[in-house]
């Protein structure tokens, strides 16, 4: 364990190194930091530093730059995440305010979060399978077409066409629509199939193969994974830290994959800020970057994630403050606060 004094020192080390991106020497830190000891005993404390894995030298004669595993103790002592300010919040209200619909907040969300952080920004649509019914709807397009309208509680909209063997008589599709929201209106998606299974013989025989078809059209919208869809954005602010990667090619060809992106942003489990570092990430060719992600749902649990990608040296702080403020303003717009 470091003493206070050490950790001091560590976490101007990594301050310095965030702002500047250049190896940080005593000298440095006497100038800078008000440490209250002498340049000699910050060096004696630098060298334990080094010798215990959490800053390194990355070249002869230079100063020191922080490991992965001083990020790691850096992070882990941030006694809090800072609160942004009254007109950041602001800002970030408005502006996902004045979204019109899903799609739109999905947008609005990650361009926003790409441009505070000035990293890769990624939000994770809400999950299906995490999700409740909040409408459905079917209108009929012909007599041998359907279109099937799923709403969730989260704003979702699932849409298919639906090919039927024969048209509804209009009460009985009147009376499907009216069944099947009165069942599983409320409802998680994963007990729908539950809900539905009678349905088909409420009708009288010639609708039921309709009926049928119908049904099995919407149990195929509710176990699909559509929780896979990740919407990316800001991949441009790489250009800005190019000196931060060891090879920034399989950084970009990692980004292009949806699942490396689900991998990234981890389970969806709760609303907490999480940091992985470096070679924390299992990804391959991501281990000079580091993933700030957090939750985000209309209620106490979460449908999905949302986050950023970014070099190690980066502003853990102020980011963290940025993917949590996001992730809250986000929940509250899908509870339609």
């Amino acid at each position: 364990m470091l003493d206070d004094r050490k950790l001091a020192v560590l976490r101007a080390i990594v301050e310095d190194y965030v702002r500047t991106h250049e190896p940080v020497g005593s000298k440095n830190l006497v100038e800078r930091h008000s440490l209250g000891v002498s340049p000699a005993t910050i060096r004696n404390d630098m060298a334990v530093l080094e010798e215990e894995g959490f800053i390194a030298q990355p070249h002869t004669s230079a100063g020191r730059i922080p490991t992965d595993k001083g990020y790691r103790l850096f992070v882990d002592r941030l006694s809090q995440v800072k609160p942004l300010s009254p007109a950041e919040r602001r800002a970030i209200e408005n502006f996902l305010a004045g979204a019109v619909d899903l799609d739109d907040v999905m947008g609005r969300s990650v361009r926003l979060l790409a441009q505070i952080t000035r990293q890769v920004a990624l939000v994770q649509y809400p999950s299906l399978t995490s999700s409740a019914v909040r409408h459905v709807e079917l209108v009929a397009l012909g007599e041998h077409r359907l279109l099937l309208v799923l709403i969730a509680d989260t704003g979702r909209v699932e849409q298919r066409m639906v090919e039927v063997p024969a048209a509804l008589p209009d009460d009985d599709l009147a009376r499907l629509r009216t069944l099947l929201n009165s069942s599983v209106a409320g409802r998680s998606f994963t007990s729908v199939a539950d809900r539905i299974v009678e349905l088909p013989m409420q009708f009288a025989e010639p609708s039921r193969p309709t009926v049928t078809v119908v049904l099995a059209a919407l149990l195929e919208s509710v176990v699909e994974r559509h929780e896979e869809r990740i919407v990316l954005g800001g991949t441009a602010n790489l250009a800005r830290y190019t000196d931060g990667y060891a090879n920034l090619e399989p950084v970009l060809e990692a980004l292009e994959e949806q699942m490396v992106l689900l991998r990234l942003l981890g389970e969806t489990r709760a609303e907490a800020v999480t940091v992985t570092i470096g070679h924390e990430n299992l990804v391959a060719g991501m281990s000079s970057t580091s993933v700030i992600s957090a939750g985000y749902g209309p209620s106490q649990g979460t449908v999905a994630r949302l986050g950023v990608v970014g070099p190690t040296h980066m502003d853990y702080p102020s980011t963290m403050a940025s993917v949590r403020a996001v992730a809250r303003y986000l929940g509250r717009l899908l509870r339609n606060e």
